[in-house]
Formats: structure tokens, sequence, C-alpha cells
């Protein structure tokens, strides 16, 4: 994998190695946001201009910062540096050597 894991694929599976083609989709310029709106994706609002009812990172005077030991997702985990996969996922038993981070 790109990432550096190594992983088993079964026999009867179909895989497909090398690079995506267009790779510089996401560098189109949308231009504005209704372009943006017609291709579905919601704006996104930052989790310190929230309220704290609606996220870890809200309220406080002014600017303040996270005001948290660590920063956290809306739903109040772990957003850095923790392993977010499931340790029963029955795919684990597929995966040779886990990417090491650099």
């Amino acid at each position: 994998m790109p990432s550096g894991e190594v992983r088993r694929v079964l026999q009867i599976c179909y895989a497909t190695i090398g690079a995506v083609s267009n790779p510089e989709w996401r560098y189109v310029d949308v231009r504005k946001a209704g372009v943006s709106r017609h291709l579905g994706i919601r704006p996104r609002v930052r989790g310190t201009a929230m309220n704290p009812c609606d996220h870890p990172h809200g309220g406080g005077e002014g600017r303040t910062s996270i005001g948290l030991k660590y920063p956290k997702t809306p739903w109040g985990k772990h957003a850095l540096g923790v392993r977010t996969r499931g340790k029963k996922r029955w795919t684990n038993k597929y995966i040779l050597k886990r990417r090491v981070k650099k």
C-alpha cells in the first residue's frame, strides 16, 4: 500500500496496482461557494466558532485556544495521535505489517 502497510489479498479478489489517474483533480479551483454546493459539499464550520454545547472546542471569551488537554472531535474522542481502528475488526487478519509513522 502507499502508506507502507503490507496486506494479504484473497486469491478470488481483483486488485489494481499502480497510481490512480488524474491526480490533479484536488487542485481544481472551485471559484465560489455555489459551485461546491452544487457538488454536494456543505459549509464547514470550525469548532472554535461554535458554542460549548455544539463542540468541545467551543465557547470562551474572545479567541481562546482549545482549552483542553488534547484536541477532540465533536463527539469527544481524541483527534490526534491515537489509533482509531477497532481491535476486533475482522479484516485485521489480512494486515501483515502496519505502516510506520515518520
